[in-house]
């Protein structure tokens, strides 16, 4: 009695428990399939790489597909050092160069949401104490016009290096002053690409505030969006390979080297991060800047261009994106990084090169094409 019993008590309840676990099933699969679609991807664009690495015979690279939701697929190939056996990975540190631009651009971006400044601001409204001391045809440029390369400076300063033992706040507005002494050379209000244009709307957020940009950066922008890996120069420990090192072209070789622009130029140039941590940025800007409680306005404000170049961003129109798109490239000489956003498609593409020569930005726009079409299933 007692067996019919327990076998009879089997076969009621596991009826119960099927109906509870089928439906539980059912839902886990779709996460499956997707999870096996982006494994699908990694390995994809881990053998692109692997492909471009060979054929270029470059020291490594690295490539992602973000979105909104920070990054969906990534791969990496390589080594951090020519001559060791480190590999290069996904979640290693990459200089950005010119790519710390658009992250400028939202610094000031919060500024103006604060009312510290506005996009008209004039250079002599934040310094009037340059009176006298820059040629006067500078004095009404707007951090606008500075940010869409169209105040009439140069691209760059006659020297970045000079007054090295000044604190670095003090040393950015002494390479200013010296810079606009003379009258401007370029016509205000064309496009004429600039770091110095850069650092000097640094100089403006610096003077606002209180704080240099590097501290204004951290604060305002790494430490919200969650970027622990962002930080300024060379990744990495000096003399280590604990990150990958830069690389320049000597003759048929590549020689490694750990070294970056002068501080002074950090506004328009020496941000690194890993993949996942700009992905952070970039999905920032994806979602209308909801992550640093900015205005969706404001953010629209920097990817709507004045001729082709807006807020750190030049802004085209590609079949591929379903309309606008965003892009830049950034260099230090030692490193390429290149980006591709489409906002229509929720996406960006993300390529970078721990080495740099004339053939850089050809290898990572090849690269960029193939992520566009495994992003579309090809």
């Amino acid at each position: 009695m007692k067996r019919k019993r327990l076998l009879a008590s089997i076969v009621f309840v596991m009826p119960k428990k099927l109906i509870s676990i089928v439906p539980l099933f059912l839902l886990i699969q779709p996460a499956y399939a997707e999870s096996s679609k982006e494994e699908a991807k990694s390995r994809k664009i881990e053998e692109a790489l692997a492909e471009a690495v060979a054929q270029a015979k470059v020291p490594g690279m690295v490539a992602a597909i973000t979105s909104s939701e920070g990054v969906l697929t990534i791969g990496a190939a390589g080594v951090r050092k020519i001559e060791s056996d480190v590999k290069l990975t996904g979640q290693d540190h990459i200089h950005l160069g010119s790519c710390t631009k658009a992250m400028t651009s939202v610094l000031l971006a919060t500024l103006v949401a604060e009312r510290k400044l506005t996009w008209e601001t004039s250079l002599i409204d934040v310094l009037p104490e340059l009176k006298g001391k820059i040629h006067p045809d500078y004095h009404a440029i707007t951090i606008w016009q500075l940010l869409t390369h169209r105040a009439g400076v140069e691209a760059n300063a006659a020297n970045w290096w000079v007054y090295g033992k000044m604190e670095l706040k003090k040393r950015r507005l002494a390479i200013l002053q010296a810079n606009l002494k003379e009258a401007p050379a370029r016509k205000q209000g064309v496009y004429h690409y600039s770091n110095l244009g850069y650092m000097i709307a640094g100089c403006m957020a610096e003077k606002v505030t209180g704080s240099s940009w590097e501290s204004l950066m951290q604060k305002r922008i790494f430490d919200p969006l969650g970027m622990d890996s962002a930080g300024f120069g060379p990744p990495g420990a000096s003399g280590k390979t604990d990150q990958p090192w830069g690389h320049v072209r000597s003759g048929d070789r590549w020689r490694p080297r750990q070294f970056d622009n002068a501080e002074a130029l950090g506004p328009a140039g020496r941000v690194h991060a890993s993949f996942a941590d700009w992905a952070k940025f970039l999905a920032m800007q994806l979602s209308g800047g909801k992550s640093l409680g900015l205005d969706r306005k404001i953010l629209d404000k920097l990817i709507t261009p004045t001729g082709n170049y807006a807020g750190g961003w030049r802004v085209t129109k590609r079949p591929w994106g379903k309309g606008t798109v965003l892009t830049h490239s950034g260099s230090n000489t030692m490193w390429y990084a290149l980006v591709w956003m489409a906002p229509q498609l929720d996406r960006a593409f993300l390529v970078a090169t721990n080495s740099r020569d004339n053939d850089s930005h050809a290898i990572c726009d090849q690269m960029i094409g193939k992520l566009i079409q495994i992003n579309q299933g090809n």
